[in-house]
């Protein structure tokens, strides 16, 4: 290799190592155009620009703009169709779009692609819990547990499903479960807990809280 190859050949491989970690971690920042500058003009193609979709859809979704994360991550399970947490995140803005039925199959496909990870599976229960499908929502809350059983909320929402159906024993299980585990990142399903808790031991509830969507 020449003197003037050498250092060429460095510079190639930078420059190749920032955009590739650009299109990877465009998402991270809070500005679609990085990841729209990304996609028009990055000299890599295929499913690596498949981060840069998905990365603009991430941000569109954390602003409630649900179809304009659906279309991106259309175009991202496009280019890259074999990982599971691109069918994860399109099934959860379709779930806050309304799109109920769309959000079970894209649940389906993400455990069929990697189905020893809890988190689809707890999600596809809270799809099926809000359209009323609760058997569904119990089994597949069963699985999350299963491969999971630490998630406190995991066992608040298959308590309330639970409470939907009128197993309030089964439901108080689950509520308790949920108090005795660590509270994690989010406090809110162990006070969620307790307050059910509280609601059947002071009676029976006159109304049953629907499962959370």
């Amino acid at each position: 290799m020449t003197r003037t190859a050498l250092p060429l050949l460095i510079v190639i491989c930078v420059l190749v190592g920032l955009s590739t970690h650009m299109v990877v971690n465009c998402g991270d920042e809070d500005d679609p155009d990085i990841c729209s500058a990304v996609i028009g003009f990055s000299p890599l193609r295929g499913s690596l620009i498949a981060f840069a979709y998905e990365g603009r859809g991430r941000i569109a979704l954390r602003h409630g703009d649900f179809k304009r994360a659906i279309a991106d991550f259309d175009e991202a399970i496009h280019l890259n169709p074999n990982r599971a947490s691109l069918y994860r995140e399109r099934a959860l803005a379709r779930r806050r779009n309304g799109d109920l039925a769309l959000a079970i199959a894209d649940y389906d496909e993400a455990i069929a692609h990697d189905p020893k990870v809890a988190a689809p599976y707890h999600q596809r229960g809270l799809a099926l819990a809000a359209t009323g499908d609760l058997d569904r929502a119990i089994l597949s809350y069963n699985t999350a547990i299963r491969l999971d059983p630490r998630d406190a909320v995991v066992r608040l929402d298959r308590g309330l499903a639970l409470l939907a159906r009128g197993q309030a024993d089964d439901a108080r299980a689950d509520f308790e479960a949920a108090l005795a585990l660590p509270a994690g990142k989010d406090g809110r399903a162990r006070e969620a807990a307790r307050a059910k808790l509280a609601e059947l031991a002071s009676a029976e509830p006159t109304r049953i809280a629907a499962p959370r969507q």
